[in-house]
């Protein structure tokens, strides 16, 4: 049954973290050297206190052009209201979250503290890995 499937079973571990204070320019760079269009803003217990998304680096950009001041650090552009999950959540659930709202991954947070990321990606293999065995089971 894919509801006894888990967000912990399929969600990534090894994540690209940025803290508040990180500079503008040295995040935008990590999040283009790792092919990713966002990462979790921790503080120094690892607890999430928000999300710099492409966008939110390039409002950053754009303000900075305006004003003739670019850059600074991340607090400034990061978003602070962030959806997350549990990693107990069933994956039919983030499955149905995904196709309600606009996000396309949500932080994994366990007692307060981020220990991971689910991606629409990682939801879809999870639901193809379960109905190829399902289809399998039928078969045999």
């Amino acid at each position: 049954m894919l509801k006894s499937v888990k967000v912990r079973d399929y969600m990534t571990r090894h994540l690209v973290t940025f803290h508040a204070d990180t500079d503008l320019f040295t995040a935008i760079n990590r999040l283009l050297e790792h092919r990713i269009s966002g990462a979790p803003v921790v503080d120094g217990q690892g607890r999430l206190v928000g999300l710099l998304s492409e966008g939110d680096c390039l409002r950053g950009i754009l303000q900075g052009a305006y004003y003739e001041a670019t850059g600074g650090t991340i607090a400034s552009y990061m978003t602070t209201a962030v959806e997350t999950t549990s990693p107990e959540a069933d994956i039919i659930e983030v499955a149905e979250r995904f196709l309600k709202g606009r996000r396309r991954r949500f932080p994994v947070v366990e007692g307060g503290k981020l220990v991971g990321q689910i991606s629409r990606h990682d939801v879809l293999l999870a639901v193809k890995e379960f109905a190829q065995h399902e289809e399998g089971h039928r078969r045999g």
